[in-house]
């Protein structure tokens, strides 16, 4: 596990032949609800907390199995850092070769509904929230915290501006902690940009960042490249586009060029996106959002792809603007 939060993050080498640079994201089965596509097919009939525990216990064996070494959740993903914490109790040789990274700045305030919420969650990235979170995340998940990311940031966020929250971030980052945040809306670029040069004590204060990048929505690679440049540890999230590029959702004519290559070289959309993320020179991880161990099979798939540059070029006009992206996210309902 890393604890330099200065030095790049590598998880520990695959047990498998499955190379360590694919992650599981744990957003999709910490809570009954979510935006990702085609989630009545994916999760049990009664959505208990039983029966998603079960399912995200399931899909670890899997991913650790299989020799993922980067798992990903945060405080707003319901109960998804609980589940993951007894995971980790109860298998020690894995707890002791994977890196777990959480997220803080969104509070979880569906009460495990899918309907009738008004927000299912709340974000706010005052140093109260922080204060209150970093507990809740460190009861949950004990020692096993190697990157904790400000959650969600955008270029107005108190995140990039407030001297008492890098304070307390920069003790956490001395404590061993990589200190990093997540990115989301069309001026991801911006923000990547503004976190590099925050600094406290003539330092850089953070270290990772996880973004939104996909073959839809590209627009901050070269913002990560020089996050990647400066010794950032780069995760990519959303691959496939809240289940947008996964194979029974990839069908409109957006996806065209993703189902025609995936064709012509016997693999399925989920992987060939993946594939196409880990191909980015500046991305480090990339985050399988699995619901099923099926897919979860699926995605990781992904390790065996190498897209030649021909195939990468093929792929590239499907990127769209990142505002008419984001709009259409915002979009998708939450069930």
């Amino acid at each position: 596990m890393p604890t330099d939060p200065a030095a790049p993050a590598t998880p520990a080498p695959a047990a498998s032949p499955h190379p360590a640079r694919l992650g599981l994201g744990t957003a999709a089965v910490g809570r009954p609800g979510y935006i990702n596509l085609g989630r009545d097919a994916d999760l049990p009939a009664e959505r208990t907390v039983d029966a998603l525990r079960a399912r995200t216990h399931a899909l670890l064996d899997a991913a650790y199995a299989a020799g993922v070494r980067y798992l990903d959740t945060a405080r707003s993903y319901g109960r998804a850092e609980e589940f993951l914490g007894q995971w980790l109790a109860e298998h020690p040789q894995a707890a002791a070769e994977v890196t777990v990274g959480s997220k803080w700045g969104y509070t979880y305030t569906a009460g495990w509904r899918t309907s009738g919420v008004a927000a299912h969650e709340v974000k706010d990235h005052s140093t109260a929230v922080y204060d209150r979170q970093i507990h809740e995340t460190r009861t949950l998940l004990g020692d096993h915290l190697d990157v904790y990311l400000v959650h969600s940031v955008t270029p107005d966020s108190p995140a990039l501006t407030d001297p008492a929250l890098h304070h307390r971030l920069a003790a956490l980052a001395a404590d061993g902690v990589r200190v990093g945040l997540s990115t989301s809306g069309p001026a991801q670029a911006d923000t990547i940009r503004r976190a590099l040069a925050v600094t406290t004590g003539g330092r850089p204060l953070f270290t990772a960042v996880q973004t939104t990048w996909n073959l839809l929505e590209t627009s901050a690679a070269p913002a990560l490249a020089e996050a990647h440049s400066a010794g950032w540890l780069v995760v990519v999230k959303e691959a496939m586009a809240n289940g947008r590029l996964a194979g029974r959702n990839a069908t409109g004519p957006d996806a065209a060029p993703l189902r025609t290559l995936a064709t012509r070289t016997g693999t399925t959309p989920d992987a060939l996106a993946l594939a196409a993320a880990a191909a980015q020179p500046w991305a480090d991880i990339v985050l399988s959002g699995a619901a099923t161990p099926a897919q979860l099979t699926s995605n990781l798939t992904a390790a065996t792809l190498h897209p030649t540059p021909d195939d990468l070029a093929a792929l590239a006009p499907m990127a769209q603007p990142a505002e008419a992206y984001w709009q259409t996210r915002a979009g998708l309902p939450w069930s």
